[in-house]
C-alpha cells in the first residue's frame, strides 16, 4: 500500500509539473506582447523604455530561461505581483480568494453526491417507471448542459423572475456577517453547479446498482424472503457505492471548470472570478499561480480518491 500511494504521489508531482510548463507556454502563445499589461497604451513611450523595462522583468530572455525563473521563484513561494492590483503580491491575494472557492464547490459536491445517490437509487429500483424516465431525462439534460448556460438560466428564473434568491455576491452588503445571510447567497449558485456533477453521478449509480440486482446473492437474499427494501440497502447499495467513489473524485475537477463560470455569473468572490479578471487583465502572475493551485487541488483528490479505492479493493495497488 506504502508503495502504491509514493507512486501516486510521484506521478501527482510530475503530472504537477507538465501543467506549470503547459500553462506557461499558452500563455506566452495568446495573441499580444506581455509587455503591453505594464505599460499605459494612451501614454507614449520610447523604445528604448520598453527596451529597459522588458529586460528588468526577463522577458528579453528564451522562453525556457524565463520559465525556469519563474518556476525557481515559485518553488521558494514567490509567485511574482498582480498588475492589475497595484503591485500586490500574488500569494496572497490568490489564497484569500480560496475559502469562498472551497464553500461553493464543497456545498455543490455535497448536494450533488446526496442527490445524485439517492436519485439513482430511485431510478434502479423504479427502473422502466415514471420515476425512472423523469430522473432519466433530467439527468440527460443535466449532463449536456454547459455550466454556464446553468447559471444564467437559474439567475434569471430563480433571481430575476421569481426573486427567491439574490442575484449575486456572497454577503449583503451593508449588512453585518451572519450564516443566514451567508446561506441565503450560497444555495442558488451552489445548487446550479451540482447540477452537472449529481446528473453524472445518478447515471452511474443507476447503472452500477441495476448490475448489482441481477446478482445471484441479491437473488438468494430475495428467494430467504428478505424484505426489497434490506435487499437493496444492505445487500445492493454498498456494493454499488465502489466504482461511484472514482467517479466522485474524477468530477471534482469538471465542478472547478464550472465553478470558474458561476462565480462569474453571480459575482461570486471566488478563484474563477478572479481568474476570469486576470485574464481580461493578462495579469500573468495571478493567472499562473491561481492554475496552480487548481490543478493541484485536482490532482490532490484525485490522489485521495484512488488511495481510498485502493484500501477499498486491494486488486488496484496489487495491479
Amino acid at each position: 500500500m506504502l508503495r502504491y500511494i509514493a507512486y501516486r504521489v510521484v506521478l501527482g508531482l510530475l503530472m504537477l509539473l507538465a501543467l506549470t510548463v503547459l500553462i506557461f507556454v499558452m500563455l506566452r502563445l495568446t495573441p499580444g506582447d506581455p509587455i503591453d499589461a505594464y505599460i499605459n497604451p494612451t501614454i507614449p513611450i520610447a523604445e528604448a523604455d520598453l527596451a529597459a523595462l522588458r529586460e528588468r522583468l526577463g522577458l528579453d530572455q528564451p522562453l525556457p530561461v524565463q520559465y525556469f525563473a519563474w518556476l525557481g521563484a515559485a518553488l521558494s513561494g514567490n509567485f511574482g505581483f498582480s498588475i492589475q492590483r497595484g503591485g500586490a503580491p500574488v500569494l496572497p491575494l490568490v489564497l484569500s480568494r480560496v475559502w469562498p472557492t472551497v464553500l461553493l464547490m464543497l456545498s455543490a459536491t455535497a448536494i450533488a453526491i446526496v442527490v445524485g445517490i439517492v436519485a439513482g437509487i430511485v431510478s434502479a429500483v423504479r427502473k422502466n417507471k415514471p420515476a425512472d424516465i423523469s430522473l432519466s431525462v433530467f439527468s440527460f439534460l443535466g449532463v449536456s448542459s454547459p455550466a454556464f448556460l446553468t447559471g444564467i438560466l437559474g439567475l434569471y428564473g430563480f433571481s430575476v423572475v421569481l426573486r427567491w434568491f439574490p442575484s449575486g455576491g456572497m454577503l449583503t452588503p451593508g449588512r453585518p456577517f451572519s450564516g443566514l445571510d451567508l446561506l441565503y447567497h450560497l444555495i442558488l449558485p451552489a445548487t446550479l453547479l451540482s447540477i452537472a456533477q449529481g446528473a453524472l453521478i445518478m447515471r452511474y449509480m443507476r447503472g452500477s446498482l441495476l448490475e448489482v440486482l441481477s446478482q445471484d446473492y441479491v437473488r438468494t437474499a430475495r428467494a430467504k424472503g428478505v424484505r426489497e427494501f434490506w435487499v437493496v440497502v444492505k445487500h445492493a447499495v454498498r456494493n454499488a457505492l465502489l466504482p461511484v467513489i472514482t467517479l466522485i473524485g474524477s468530477t471534482i475537477g469538471g465542478a472547478i471548470g464550472g465553478a470558474i463560470f458561476i462565480e462569474s455569473v453571480f459575482n461570486w468572490p471566488g478563484m474563477g472570478l478572479l481568474m476570469i479578471n486576470a485574464v481580461s487583465s493578462r495579469d500573468y502572475g495571478v493567472i499562473m499561480c491561481a492554475t496552480l493551485l487548481i490543478g493541484a487541488s485536482v490532482i490532490l483528490v484525485n490522489l485521495l480518491t484512488d488511495i481510498a479505492y485502493a484500501a477499498v479493493d486491494p486488486r488496484i495497488r496489487n495491479a
